[in-house]
Parts: C-alpha cells; sequence; structure tokens
C-alpha cells in the first residue's frame, strides 16, 4: 500500500458472486428464503449506490493525437480502468469524462491500428477538471500495449516545438507559456524570438529579409486589414500579449494557404478556454529611465487620448470638411471662420514623466448550458506607457563636391520627442461541442492602440537660409475587430471546417499641428527673438482617416485513406473575400506676409486666437497643400485548391497541390486639387507546390520543398497620389502602372529533436523574383521623388540555424537550464533594369534586408515551473531603408545589441511576481547616408514589476 486514502468501490465480482448465490437459492425451491435474500440483495444495492453517488468525483478532459501527424484522432476509446466509465474521442481528438471518481486515476486509449497506450498517475481533485492529452502511434506491425506515466505523457503533446517537428512545411511558432516567460508586451515584440524575423519600427515584421510585403498577416486563420495608410500591412503590436495563446510563422507555402507571401505568413491565435472555471488578474508598474521622473515634453489633449478614444473636437470641422479644397466661392469671411474652428493648440506642454502601468484580468471555464456544455474566455487587458526618444537627430544627405567624395550633411535637426502611449483590447472566445463530431465556436477580438507625440527641435532650413524650432503635436489612434464563427466536423474518415470571418480597422490622424518659428535678431535690441515662420509651411494642419472592413468565408475538406502506418489525405476548399477601403488625407497652411514683426514675436495661440481672423479682416491666409489626397479600394478575391499528402512509405511522404487566386481591385483616387484616377487591376494566378518530408529516424526530419507565390501591389502604392511630411520631407507618390511580382522557393530542411524540448536545425531557402516592387527615385523639376516601379528581377538566398539545448548533460546542477538560439544568414540581389531612375545602384540588396539576423536567450525553470529566468539577445545586421538617389549612396539602419531579462518567481499561493528589464543595454538607433546621420536617437532602459492572482475556486 502507498499510503493513498482511496475512496471505496463495489468490485464487479462482488455483484457476480451475489448473483450466483440468489440463483442457487431459488433452484433449491425456498420461497421464504428468496425473498428475503432478495430483500437484502436490493437493500444492499440500494445503500452501495447511495454510497457511491456521495463520492467525490470529476471531469477529465483532452485530446487525442497521432505522434507523427500531431493532427487529433477521432474514434479513439477512452477507458477509466477499473470501472466500466468510457467514452470516444470526437472532432479533433477531443474527448471528455464525466462523473469519474476522485483519486488516481488510469487511462486507456485504444484505436484499430494504433498501439494501445496506458497512462497512470493521473491525479484528480474532487469538483476539478483534469487535462490530459495522449499520442498515439502507429502499429504497423502488432505491438504490445505501452504503459506510461501521465507526467511524461504531458510532456510529449502540446508544445511549441511538437507543432513544428509535426508540420507539412516549415513552420516555427511561439506560444503563450514563452510569451509569459519574456517580457514581451505585443504580438511583434513576441514574433521576433522567431529565426529570420526582425520587426521594424517596433510593429512592422521583415522574415528572411523581406519587406512587409512579403509577410501576411492572420488572426485565428484568417486574413486581417490593415490600418495602414501607406502600405497594406498589419502592425503587429495591436495585440497584447495577454490575450495570445501562439504566434506561428509559417514560412513554406502550401496550397491550403493564401498564395500572397514569400517570407512568412504570421497566424495570431487568441486564447482558448481552459478545461475549468479559471479566473486570472494581472497588474504591472513600470518605469523608463528616459522618461520617468524627469521633465518630458507631452502633446495636451482634449481628453480620451489615455483610453484611445479621443474626442470629436479633435476632428476636422464640419465646415471646413464640406468646403474640400477650398476652391472657389470662398470668401475671406469663410477663410477666418475656418481659422477660428481649428483647435487653437500649436505647443507641447512639459511635465515630470510618470510610470507606466498595465491591468488585466480574464474567466475562462466550461459550464453547461441549458443543457449543453459550453467553454468560454473573456479576456480583457489595459497598458498605458510615457517614454522619451532623446538625442534625437535629423539630416538631410547631397553629394559633395568630388566624384566620389563624402556626403555633405544639411538640414540638421536636433530635439526630443516624448510619447505617451495607449493599449487595450478583450476577447470573447465560446465553443462547444455538438456531440462527439461536431465541434462550433465563436471568437471575438477588439483591439485599440493610441500614440500621442511631441517632438520638438531645433536646426536650420538651408533653403530659407533661417535657424528654426519646429515643434509637431501628433496623435494617432488604431482599432482592431474581429469576429469568427466557425466549425470542425469528423465524419468517419473525413473532415469539414468552415469559418465566416467579419473584421475591420481603422486608423485616424486627427489633428497633427507642426508650427515652425524662425531666430531672428531685434533691430532695435540687437537681442534674438522667435518669429513665426508666416511664408510658408509654419503653420500646418494635417487630419486623416482610415476605415477598411473585410469579409472572409473558407472551407475546408479532407477524406483520409490508407491505414495509419501509411495515411494519405486529399484535401480541397475554397476562399473568398471582399475588403473595402477609405483612406481621406487633409493638410491645411495658414501663412501671412502681412504681418509685422512684432506681430510675429507673438505665441501662436495668439496668433490664430481670434485676434487677426475677424470676419473682415485680411491678414492669415488658409489653403490646402499638395501633401493631402483621398483614395477608396475595393478588393475581391476568390481561391481554390486541391493538394495531397502521400505516404511513399513509412517514413516518406509527399504532398503536393495547385491553387488558384483571381484577384480584382478597384483603387480611385482623388488629388488635393480634385484630379481624379481609376486603376482596376486584375490578376488570375495559378500557384503551385510541392514538399518530400523524410524521416531519417523516429527523431530527425528532412524537408525538400518548391513552390510558387506572388505579391500584389499595395493599394496606396496604386494611387498616384503625392505626399510629403512638410519643411524638407521627400515626396512620395504613387505608380498605378504597377503589376504583381511572382516569386519561385526552394527550402531545404533537416531537424533533430533529441529530447523533449530540444532541437537542432539547418536550413537553406532560395526566392527568385519576378517584377518585384521596390521603391526608387525619380528626378523632377521640383527635385527627387519616391515611387514604386516593377524592378527587372531579384534573388534572395540564405541559411537559418536552431538549436534548443538542456544544459543537464554539461552537469546535473544545470539540470534546470536551457540554451537556445537561431541565426539567419541572407544575400540578396535586386536588378532595377528600366526602373532604376535616379538610384544610385543599379544592383543592389533588397530595401528592408539585413544580412544577418542572431536570437540567442538562457532560460533557467525550478522543477516546479513555478520559477523562471530568462534572458534574451537580439541583433540584426544593416539594412536598407530606402535607396539612394544618384549619386548619394543607399540609407542604412546600422545594427544594434539588444538584452532583455525576464523574472517569474511564486509569492503566495494563487500569487505569482514578474520582474522585467527590455533594452538593458540601451544602444542607439543609427540610420547613416554615406558620412551623414540622418536619424538617431535612444528610448532609454524599462523595468517593470507585476504580480497575477489566480484564485483558487
Amino acid at each position: 500500500m502507498d499510503g493513498t486514502l482511496r475512496p471505496p468501490y463495489m468490485p464487479a465480482n462482488f455483484v457476480s458472486r451475489l448473483a450466483v448465490r440468489a440463483a442457487r437459492i431459488l433452484l433449491d425451491g425456498a420461497p421464504v428464503r428468496v425473498l428475503l435474500i432478495v430483500s437484502s440483495l436490493a437493500l444492499s444495492a440500494s445503500a452501495l449506490a447511495a454510497q457511491n453517488a456521495e463520492l467525490p468525483t470529476g471531469r477529465i478532459v483532452g485530446r487525442i493525437v497521432d505522434a507523427r501527424s500531431g493532427l487529433g484522432l477521432a474514434s479513439v476509446g477512452v477507458q477509466v480502468v477499473g470501472t466500466t466509465l468510457g467514452t470516444q474521442s470526437g472532432v479533433d481528438g477531443r474527448f471528455t469524462l464525466v462523473n469519474v471518481t476522485a483519486g488516481t486515476v488510469t487511462l486507456h486509449a485504444r484505436r484499430i491500428g494504433y498501439v494501445p497506450k496506458t497512462v497512470t498517475g493521473l491525479q484528480l481533485a474532487p469538483d476539478q477538471t483534469l487535462e490530459q492529452d495522449i499520442s498515439l502511434s502507429a502499429a504497423s506491425v502488432e505491438l504490445e500495449a505501452v504503459t506510461v506515466s501521465a507526467a511524461s505523457e504531458r510532456g510529449s503533446v502540446n508544445a511549441a516545438l511538437d507543432q513544428q517537428r509535426t508540420a507539412t512545411g516549415v513552420v516555427n511558432s511561439v506560444t503563450s507559456e514563452q510569451i509569459s516567460r519574456s517580457p514581451d508586451a505585443d504580438a511583434a515584440q513576441a514574433v521576433q524570438r522567431v529565426s529570420g524575423v526582425t520587426v521594424q519600427d517596433g510593429r512592422y515584421v521583415f522574415v528572411r529579409g523581406l519587406g512587409e510585403r512579403y509577410t501576411t498577416a492572420s488572426l485565428n486563420g484568417t486574413r486581417l486589414p490593415s490600418p495602414e495608410p501607406e502600405r497594406k500591412v498589419v502592425p503587429l503590436d495591436l495585440f497584447p500579449a495577454g490575450l495570445l495563446q501562439s504566434v506561428t510563422t509559417s514560412k513554406t507555402f502550401t496550397p491550403d494557404q493564401p498564395g500572397d507571401f514569400s517570407g512568412a505568413s504570421v497566424d495570431i491565435r487568441t486564447r482558448e478556454f481552459p478545461a475549468q472555471r479559471q479566473t486570472t488578474y494581472s497588474t504591472s508598474v513600470g518605469i523608463s529611465d528616459n522618461a520617468t521622473g524627469k521633465n518630458v515634453f507631452y502633446a495636451p489633449g482634449v481628453g480620451g487620448e489615455a483610453f484611445a478614444l479621443a474626442g470629436s473636437s479633435r476632428n476636422l470641422p464640419t465646415e471646413l470638411r464640406a468646403a474640400g479644397n477650398l476652391q472657389g466661392g470662398i470668401t475671406r469671411a469663410d477663410q477666418n471662420r475656418f481659422i477660428n474652428s481649428l483647435r487653437n493648440v500649436w505647443q507641447a506642454g512639459q511635465r515630470t514623466g510618470s510610470p507606466s502601468g498595465s491591468l488585466g484580468a480574464s474567466v475562462g471555464g466550461s459550464d453547461p448550458v441549458l443543457g449543453q456544455r459550453v467553454g468560454y474566455l473573456f479576456s480583457g487587458t489595459y497598458s498605458y506607457a510615457q517614454e522619451a526618444y532623446t538625442n534625437q537627430v535629423r539630416a538631410l544627405a547631397r553629394p559633395g563636391s568630388e566624384v566620389g567624395g563624402q556626403s555633405i550633411e544639411y538640414d540638421r535637426f536636433e530635439g526630443t520627442t516624448g510619447r505617451t502611449s495607449t493599449l487595450w483590447g478583450g476577447l470573447l472566445n465560446l465553443g462547444t461541442l455538438i456531440g462527439t463530431r461536431t465541434r462550433l465556436s465563436l471568437n471575438n477580438t477588439y483591439n485599440r492602440t493610441a500614440d500621442n507625440d511631441a517632438r520638438v527641435e531645433s536646426g536650420s532650413i538651408e533653403r530659407y537660409g533661417a535657424s528654426v524650432d519646429v515643434q509637431r503635436l501628433d496623435y494617432v489612434q488604431r482599432s482592431m475587430f474581429s469576429s469568427q464563427l466557425a466549425g470542425e466536423h469528423d465524419m468517419a474518415g473525413q473532415k469539414l471546417d468552415w469559418a465566416l470571418t467579419a473584421s475591420g480597422v481603422t486608423r485616424d490622424q486627427p489633428d497633427r499641428s507642426e508650427l515652425v518659428y524662425q531666430h531672428d535678431v531685434d533691430p532695435s535690441t540687437g537681442r534674438e527673438q522667435l518669429l513665426w515662420f508666416s511664408s510658408g509651411e509654419g503653420a500646418v494642419r494635417t487630419y486623416s482617416t482610415l476605415d477598411e472592413h473585410s469579409y472572409e468565408a473558407r472551407a475546408n475538406y479532407q477524406f483520409d485513406l490508407g491505414s495509419p502506418d501509411r495515411p494519405h489525405t486529399i484535401k480541397l476548399g475554397a476562399l473568398g473575400r471582399t475588403t473595402d477601403r477609405t483612406a481621406d488625407t487633409r493638410a491645411y497652411q495658414i501663412t501671412s506676409p502681412r504681418l509685422s514683426l512684432s506681430d510675429r514675436a507673438l505665441t501662436p495661440e495668439e496668433l490664430f486666437g481670434g485676434r487677426f481672423t475677424q470676419p473682415d479682416s485680411s491678414v492669415l491666409d488658409l489653403s490646402p497643400i499638395g501633401q493631402g489626397g483621398s483614395y477608396s479600394a475595393s478588393d475581391r478575391l476568390g481561391a481554390g485548391y486541391l493538394m495531397g499528402d502521400v505516404a511513399l512509405g513509412s517514413r516518406l511522404r509527399a504532398i503536393g497541390g495547385a491553387r488558384v487566386e483571381v484577384s480584382r481591385v478597384e483603387v480611385d483616387a482623388v488629388s488635393t486639387l480634385g484630379t481624379r484616377v481609376i486603376t482596376r487591376p486584375t490578376f488570375t494566378d495559378l500557384l503551385g507546390s510541392f514538399a518530400l518530408n523524410y524521416k531519417l529516424t523516429d527523431m530527425q526530419n528532412l524537408r525538400l520543398s518548391a513552390s510558387r507565390t506572388l505579391a500584389r501591389p499595395e493599394y496606396r502604392e496604386l494611387a498616384p497620389l503625392t505626399t510629403r511630411d512638410v519643411i524638407g520631407g521627400v515626396l512620395l507618390r504613387g505608380n498605378p502602372d504597377l503589376v504583381r511580382t511572382r516569386i519561385d522557393n526552394a527550402d531545404a530542411r533537416w531537424e533533430w529533436y533529441p529530447n523533449a524540448g530540444e532541437v537542432l536545425s539547418a536550413g537553406v531557402f532560395a526566392k527568385r523574383f519576378q517584377d518585384p516592387i521596390e521603391r526608387v527615385y525619380q528626378p523632377t523639376s521640383n527635385g527627387d521623388i519616391i515611387t514604386f516601379a516593377n524592378a527587372e528581377s531579384a534573388i534572395d538566398v540564405g541559411v537559418e540555424l536552431e538549436a534548443r539545448k538542456s544544459l543537464g548533460f554539461l552537469a546535473a546542477a544545470l539540470e534546470s537550464f536551457s540554451a537556445f538560439t537561431n541565426v539567419t544568414a541572407m544575400h540578396s540581389d535586386v536588378k532595377l533594369g528600366a526602373s532604376q531612375g535616379a538610384s544610385t545602384n543599379a544592383n543592389r540588396r533588397l530595401v528592408g534586408q539585413a544580412p544577418y539576423v542572431v536570437n540567442s536567450g538562457l532560460t533557467y525553470s525550478s522543477r516546479s515551473g513555478g520559477t523562471s529566468a530568462t534572458l534574451l539577445y537580439n541583433r540584426v545586421g544593416e539594412r536598407i531603408v530606402n535607396a539612394g538617389a544618384n549619386p548619394l549612396p543607399d540609407v542604412i539602419e546600422h545594427p544594434r545589441n539588444v538584452l532583455d531579462l525576464s523574472l517569474r518567481l511564486p509569492v503566495l499561493a494563487g500569487i505569482s511576481a514578474r520582474i522585467d528589464g527590455r533594452n538593458l543595454l540601451n544602444a542607439n538607433h543609427l540610420v547613416t547616408q554615406g558620412g551623414v546621420t540622418r536619424e538617431a536617437w535612444t528610448t532609454g532602459r524599462g523595468f517593470s514589476f507585476g504580480l497575477t492572482w489566480q484564485p483558487s475556486r
């Protein structure tokens, strides 16, 4: 005996002996004795039944998965050993056992064609739900049943490396457990831990050196619309880490995926509901050594900015919107009225930087509702941060006087930016099983974010021969929602899954202001004074809005052939998506050639507060400037595919098929002056894919794949609008003649999984681009502009290495430590051909590509898992930000060493603490062009302390 108190039960052999005894009595013909014995039996059975009914019970739930493919197995018999209690797994291999007597439980799983497995040592607490997944191996020959402990079985399934090992293509995944052990606050920070991934501007993902146009993002398998007016890309900082179940990066194409990617397809999965009711609360507080407790600039608001819900007083005034481009019929009184309607805020304030903070709460579980068990998860999170960008420098470069000489700096500005950021979101996910063969789920997500910036800088404008002070107040708020109804159906060797999704994004930049004051000398006193720069773009207000909605329907049908040890799968499906976008940017400048020097010395609030804008005043002029315009886009996509996964032997699988995509886009662009251009590109593409996966050993895989994918022009790139920043900004113009890029891809990868949680892999990839879309410089009479053009061709080749290893092999004391690293080395070459324009190099690297990316880390995890520590290192090689205009060199972003530290430790029962340090090296951000510093800044180190409370039921 092990000393464990076990609940009593009625053995089956005891009931049998009672039944035999009763039969003998009947045969002996003793009626009175029969009556007495039957009565005694009835009373005993009732007593035993009542005793059993009072025993504490619980639930056991889980999945049965194929050990080779990682896919769920239906029709697997699952029995509680020693009882008659059992069930069969259903859709996605899920099973539920109810009214299981609490205590130590043993499960037995069996299906024809698979090795039976017994899982021992499950500890089921009364009135609790225990989650246990089980993996089954195909039985190629008659094998004996396998018995394993519950602890070892949990280690073999439901892990990021297991998904990578069993995937059809090249896949990397970051799970919620890994995210929880890092200081990552959102999906963008989490995904940069994947090999070959770099993140630009803290939100845009580059994979294998390919820009955002070659990387797509989806939420729960459905494409997300983009909130960015200049690009069709999803900023991953929209998604708080607390709402994430996993972030999976697929680097190879299979026909059941959309074909418009070459770098990677990033799929963000929101959290699933837990097996039993669970409530979690979290909070944190943090500091930045650049901002907290120091004097920082801030942009005055109207209320609501702290919740990314700025009030309507920031919006473009209704009368001014109705007046359009102010052409024809606009009187002087109208102009004065329009100026008076603008929010009279132009200057940054200063205050002591406050700490950052976050709050989170979630509740989830699985409870009966009207007799139907429904799983649910409601989660919400809110974070606020204040930071400062110091030592900021920006400048332009021009060629030196000698051929091949150093670039010369001009229009240099130095300053500081204060920023307050808000990110909040929530999700409500519901799911239920109908019978054992159908699973329905409803996933709802809503996120909202805002950045409120105040930039103050001083410098010179060479064109005007003036030293100036510039203040920019810029507020941007974005939102994203997604609602998805999905179903999975298992029909004995056939599977059907479908999803209907409505999603949308908004981006508002209400009331961005730019103010320029010129340094001058007072002729009467000889003292320096600041005068409003009234001759052009000295006072600008910009209003920008974007609204995009998307509706998608998809269905996939799969039927299985062959035997469990040599399975074959045929899969086909279809997808339809409709997307509509409207984007509008309007910019206005206030000028005055009539103001005296003394009037120009007034503060902006005095200048534009009504003193010079009486109805009959003719001092100030209001006019639109050429950085505005609007466009609308409608995008219709239809796709269908057929693919097969065939076992050519016990170790070799071939996966191949084709996908047809038909895309119809219409972009209707209207410039600030009313010029309209409509573009209607239509593309039909057949995209093929073929892969071979060879299982060298039970722990090693070799993958080979080839495919064709594409990249379509983004909406803004097709809109021939001209935009730019004021005071020295570079013009940007779209090109309605762009065609889509076709890409041929080849991958080879070897993988070894020596132990649970360990991996060593090496891979190579090569890509060939036809008609790649590049940003190029074009000379005009008003100076160079950046536009978009199809280059002639491009190639991209690289090597990826990944290792994750426990350090226990070095010494027993290091058993709790593990180290990991992934390194990607890349090279690309673009031939611009006829699209070279004013670009310096006819052959160069792809814009945005780094020659290498390094991620490394060291983790510690206690045996109980309650205490953990993670040290993370990241370095990205230098990359081209913009191609240089002849004869200037390319604009280069330099490497940075980034070091982060995260600690997790228990405090009290149900309470754990986390301590995070970000950007511990505080490396400088540096962008140069030749010898000129185009941009530079530092963000400072960040430290935070948080608590998580998970109360017991």
